[in-house]
């Protein structure tokens, strides 16, 4: 292989751990710059290059999307370490995570990241396994998915619905003057 295809190589295998989920073909080459078929032979490479036993990850792919995931043989170590994340209190990135996402959701992962400034799949994963936020599907984006609250919450907190948050109106109206401000930006631009 040379440089440039190294290049790819690396930057699919970055948006593959970052996205978290499946990513379509498309996507990638949209992504990337590349056709759609230059995307699913980069995927198919990377495949190969993570086929080493020096890497814990690989691909899972069918016809038209891929996603990496960890390899089978190292399901016993990963569980042992989610059963000891989920035993311990929760960590002050995932008291962060679940304040953005219980008074600014229905919220996506892009935008939590983007209020958080970090990659949030873990923490929102172990949210997830805690029971303390639910993911749906997000009904403007495919592959995509929205992260609220769930009632586990709400009923441990003691609390009949969001707005009884403290301060809900108040982060509510500031959020909508970001969101606002925001698009106002991205218009202009």
């Amino acid at each position: 292989m040379n440089d440039e295809q190294d290049k790819k190589l690396a930057a699919l295998e970055a948006l593959l751990f970052v996205h978290g989920e499946p990513v379509s073909f498309q996507k990638i080459g949209k992504i990337m710059d590349v056709g759609v078929e230059e995307a699913g032979q980069l995927v198919q490479k990377l495949e190969g290059v993570l086929t080493s036993p020096t890497s814990g990850l690989r691909i899972l792919r069918d016809i038209e999307k891929a996603q990496i995931v960890t390899k089978p043989e190292f399901g016993g170590i990963l569980e042992q370490f989610i059963k000891e994340e989920l035993d311990e209190n929760l960590t002050p990135a995932s008291l962060e995570t679940l304040s953005i996402v219980a008074y600014f959701g229905p919220i996506s992962r892009s935008r939590l990241e983007y209020l958080r400034g970090v990659n949030s799949v873990f923490t929102l994963r172990n949210l997830l396994l805690r029971g303390l936020v639910e993911r749906f599907p997000d009904p403007h984006r495919t592959n995509a998915f929205l992260y609220k609250p769930s009632f586990e919450l709400l009923k441990h907190v003691g609390l009949g619905g969001v707005q009884e948050l403290p301060d809900y109106e108040k982060f509510q109206s500031v959020f909508q003057n970001f969101q606002t401000n925001q698009n106002q930006t991205n218009l202009a631009t």
